[in-house]
């Protein structure tokens, strides 16, 4: 265990870490693979314990990385759609961008700020924003808080593991990162739900009688 801490303390040391951390945080807005939550959580979870004036540089690059991520994938979507490129057609992918299109006319702002904490749904929602044709005005306020919230939330995912696994930053970094991915599939699950519950509330309201519809909206 020696050896992969003091290599990992090494990689977060070396001064290409900020650019490693900033391309994958850009990246994994539209290339599902590159997995930014876990390389940014690992970073963090190795700095806490031996380059704590690493913190903040890091937080920033994955912010700002982020938030350019996100807008390339919502300029992706405007200007090809959702559908141009193979990896776009795949069961997962066509399954999210049905449910991030349904749940963009209900409630864009709240999505488009929790689906950054989503691995595939980040993609799936900036994609899909941008091909429904929302108002890029409307939506880079949006992205920056939910660059800067999801960040933000790393980092405590970061330091919540450090705290609880102390002088092992590379069961800290694993750890943190399982917590990561876990997070961001239950907060996919709630929203899901939700959305569910209020279109199926909706609807419901829509097939009603106009006495009973005006009775229910008071």
């Amino acid at each position: 265990m020696e050896p992969l801490t003091d290599f990992l303390v090494a990689a977060v040391s070396s001064p290409y870490t900020l650019l490693v951390v900033f391309a994958v945080c850009m990246l994994d807005a539209f290339f599902p693979p590159i997995p930014s939550d876990i390389v940014l959580v690992a970073a963090v979870a190795v700095a806490l314990g031996h380059s704590p004036a690493l913190l903040l540089p890091l937080i920033i690059v994955a912010t700002i990385g982020a938030i350019l991520g996100d807008n390339i994938a919502f300029a992706i979507g405007r200007r090809i759609g959702t559908t141009r490129y193979r990896w776009m057609r795949s069961r997962s992918m066509r399954a999210a961008v049905a449910a991030a299109a349904q749940q963009l006319a209900v409630r864009p702002a709240s999505l488009i700020v929790t689906g950054r904490y989503i691995p595939v749904g980040r993609i799936a929602v900036n994609l899909t924003a941008g091909s429904v044709g929302m108002p890029r005005r409307r939506y880079i306020p949006l992205s920056v808080v939910a660059g800067c919230s999801w960040s933000i939330y790393m980092l405590v995912v970061a330091i919540a593991a450090s705290a609880w696994i102390q002088n092992n930053p590379v069961l800290a970094a694993v750890v943190a990162a399982c917590f990561a991915v876990l997070l961001g599939l239950m907060i996919d699950r709630i929203t899901a739900r939700a959305a569910r519950a209020r279109v199926t509330a909706m609807t419901a309201l829509s097939t009603e009688p106009p006495a009973l519809a005006v009775r229910a909206a008071e």
